[in-house]
């Protein structure tokens, strides 16, 4: 299939059980995005290998190997589910003939396709830029529910610049989405840094009513603050879509980023705040994005995504 790479085994390795003790023997790979309609909760892992958005962005290059990475250090992790838990591995989405518009259409149709059969699909980036053709997918599907959906953003920046010679780019999706959807625009961005957001930056959020709390306010010690917050945006809409791009973590966690941020937040509220969303019984669909693994070291940001990735799944299972 075009612009489309299927799972492939040597990504799901680890210690060996009778019991599906470990990640790599819950995980079914999936051939072709042959998705299939579920009775009970399912978690498709989709890979967005892409870095040209990244690139046009002025990013460093790398990202396209990014979920092929998470899977890595996915695999060897034990396996906590509930024993009813279904997880799927789609594959990846990757750029072809330098179209990524196609690819970005592929990956709308197929996050649309599982949401439709009950799958909650987890986006492993890949440039941020996959956010835009995730909402994309996102929306079709809530138009079929009548439902109004908001956006929480775990990031050190907005992501509302201004598209690069008409071209959508990894600092654009939020403006993209913005501007397609302006009256059912809902947006939350916790951990903004006011050294990677210009002014302008700054204006183009409380232009669109942009909710934010600085990193400054985003840490444990001001968890009444943040989870307020939280609550507040929950409420005011029917589902949730989470974006979790890793250069807003402290590059003590997460160094192998395109924007490395020595001044981020820690795992430690980002789990909190997960757990505050996941709770409400409103999450929709999840990415995590920007690994580059040609900045990483001992795969410390691969095993941080993974962990992302395990934790949601798990608490979700409960």
């Amino acid at each position: 299939m075009k612009h489309h790479v299927n799972p492939s085994s040597t990504n799901w390795v680890g210690r060996h059980s009778d019991s599906q003790l470990y990640w790599h023997e819950l995980v079914q790979l999936v051939n072709d995005l042959q998705i299939k309609k579920r009775q009970e909760p399912t978690i498709a892992l989709l890979g967005y290998a892409v870095d040209a958005g990244v690139i046009r962005n002025g990013g460093r290059s790398g990202a396209k190997d990014g979920p092929d990475s998470i899977r890595k250090m996915l695999g060897p992790l034990a396996n906590h589910l509930h024993e009813t838990a279904l997880v799927y591995d789609y594959g990846n989405i990757v750029v072809e003939d330098d179209n990524i518009d196609a690819a970005q259409l592929l990956m709308r149709d197929t996050i649309y396709t599982c949401l439709q059969e009950n799958h909650l699909p987890v986006i492993l980036g890949g440039g941020h830029d996959a956010a835009y053709p995730h909402f994309l997918g996102i929306q079709k599907h809530i138009e079929t529910t009548g439902q109004t959906v908001g956006i929480i953003n775990f990031d050190a920046h907005f992501d509302l610049r201004p598209l690069i010679d008409g071209k959508g780019h990894s600092g654009s999706p939020f403006l993209q989405i913005a501007n397609q959807f302006s009256n059912s625009f809902n947006y939350l961005v916790l951990g903004i840094q006011k050294a990677s957001n210009p002014k302008t930056l700054f204006e183009t959020a409380s232009s669109f009513n942009c909710n934010f709390l600085e990193i400054e306010q985003f840490n444990i010690a001001h968890w009444d603050l943040v989870k307020k917050c939280i609550t507040n945006f929950i409420g005011s809409v029917d589902k949730v879509y989470v974006s979790i791009d890793l250069d807003g973590f402290s590059s003590a966690y997460a160094p192998g980023v395109s924007a490395p941020s020595p001044i981020g937040f820690t795992p430690e509220i980002v789990w909190k705040a997960l757990e505050e969303i996941i709770q409400s019984n409103k999450l929709l669909s999840v990415d995590i994005v920007e690994l580059n693994p040609a900045y990483d070291k001992d795969n410390a940001t691969a095993r941080l995504a993974a962990r992302c990735v395990e934790y949601i799944v798990r608490t979700i299972s409960r």
